[in-house]
């Protein structure tokens, strides 16, 4: 009659014990820091690389305009299109809200009609240049993981570069260059993304493909693909991440190209539909922006599979005993190797390279206040071993010390005549009272 309750206890027990092995499905996202295993000693932690997911970084960041004085609508202006000079029914004015056109519509949610969008003045110091510098900044090292699109209203500059700072503004590299004639505008050939093979990846090209012509209904992005350049490792569908995640792993510069603080969309010569600029209607003439998208996720060198944003800023949660806002540090007190961030190898589950405690090499024998509780009065330090009541030793204090003794615990000169059975004995115990309840039914 216990029989079917016994199985189910040990066919449970069994199943915790390969689903706590095999539990992360998705261990080539690279989203669990660490699982239960079972070993020889009991329960251990399985450490791993991790990191956050992929989300829309917009959310997150802050917006800078030069000259801050750029933005349309004081004093109120009346624009022109481009491509009909005699169109001019496009009003900014920033006194009034359904007529201003602020730097947040850039990130505000698409979709609605008439689209929203950020307006610069009109071109009306020509032949002054008109330049603008739209810097996006996080205040956190993050990681591209998708395109770049910048989506015009009006037409697409003829001049822009895209600027890249790994150190919160204080330096930049360009990202790439976009004109409609880049030997003219930079001296430079002008490529495709298309053209660019796994050796020659990290070059900064100039591209003449958003710039050329006037800007149709369905032509109005300005896009810097990362893609494409992911896709040279781990194929057009980006179906062999393995082979990607191994470059990024032993390919430091490769792993810095794609990640930045600050970006700096700097705006040397906006769209003029002709060779020539008709300085009798400079209303044509203006930047426009309804939309940026930049995907990505923040580094936390593979130390953490969370990231929140607390008090205005993105923090990671770090796992493996490391801290800082990148997880860039092993804590004081465990600092027993140099830090190092984790590894992407071996695939699919990586390396965690976790921070050990001072004066002590890796431990994977841990504990924790929730699924690892120390037994029989032991205590969890810094969740890295029991300390254990006196008479009790093992990884959670399961064994008595008397186990080890040749009279074994019952003995008269054991040093605890009784002691709590260990949970291999609590076992052992449950096996011999159903096979002894269940066996004259047997009979």
């Amino acid at each position: 009659m216990h029989w079917p309750l016994l199985l189910a206890l040990e066919a449970a027990w069994a199943g915790l014990g390969q689903a706590t092995q095999h539990y992360p499905a998705m261990w080539g996202h690279y989203d669990v820091c660490k699982s239960q295993v079972y070993s020889d000693e009991g329960l251990t932690w399985d450490y791993m690389a991790c990191q956050p997911e992929a989300a829309d970084m917009t959310k997150y960041l802050r917006v800078a305009l030069e000259p801050t004085n750029i933005t349309c609508g004081d004093p109120a202006e009346t624009y022109c299109a481009l491509e009909n000079p005699y169109m001019c029914n496009n009003e900014c004015d920033a006194s009034t809200k359904e007529l201003a056109h602020p730097p947040e519509l850039m990130f505000d949610f698409e979709g609605r009609n008439p689209t929203t969008f950020w307006q610069s003045t009109s071109w009306r110091k020509y032949p002054k240049p008109l330049l603008v510098n739209i810097t996006l900044s996080w205040n956190k090292t993050i990681e591209l993981t998708d395109d770049i699109v910048i989506t015009f209203e009006s037409g697409r500059p003829e001049q822009m570069v895209l600027e890249k700072s790994l150190d919160y503004g204080r330096t930049w590299l360009p990202y790439q260059f976009y004109a409609t004639d880049c030997l003219d505008a930079f001296t430079m050939e002008p490529r495709t993304a298309q053209d660019l093979t796994q050796h020659t990846l990290l070059d900064v090209i100039c591209t003449e493909e958003y710039s050329r012509g006037y800007v149709w209904k369905y032509d109005k992005t300005v896009r810097f693909e990362i893609k494409d350049r992911l896709a040279l490792f781990a194929g057009p569908r980006l179906h062999n991440m393995a082979s990607l995640y191994g470059q990024l792993d032993t390919t430091k510069n490769l792993r810095d190209f794609f990640t930045i603080t600050d970006l700096r969309i700097k705006l040397l010569r906006p769209a003029t539909g002709a060779t020539m600029v008709d300085e009798n209607n400079l209303s044509r003439y203006f930047y426009a922006i309804s939309d940026i998208k930049v995907q990505g996720r923040c580094k936390c060198n593979l130390h953490a599979n969370s990231c929140v944003f607390d008090k205005e800023k993105l923090v990671c949660e770090c796992e493996h005993n490391t801290t800082g806002p990148d997880c860039g540090r092993c804590k004081r007190s465990y600092q027993g190797r140099v830090w190092s961030p984790g590894s992407y190898l071996p695939i699919p589950k990586g390396t965690a390279n976790i921070c050990v405690p001072n004066n002590i090499g890796p431990v994977t024998q841990v504990c924790d206040d929730e699924l690892l509780r120390c037994q029989n009065g032991g205590v969890c330090l810094s969740n890295l071993r029991c300390q254990c009541t006196v008479g009790f030793s093992g990884v959670l204090c399961e064994k008595p010390h008397c186990e080890s003794e040749a009279a074994g615990c019952g003995g008269p000169d054991s040093a605890r005549n009784t002691s709590c059975p260990s949970s291999a004995h609590l076992l052992l115990l449950l096996l011999a009272l159903a096979t002894a309840s269940c066996w004259p039914a047997a009979l």
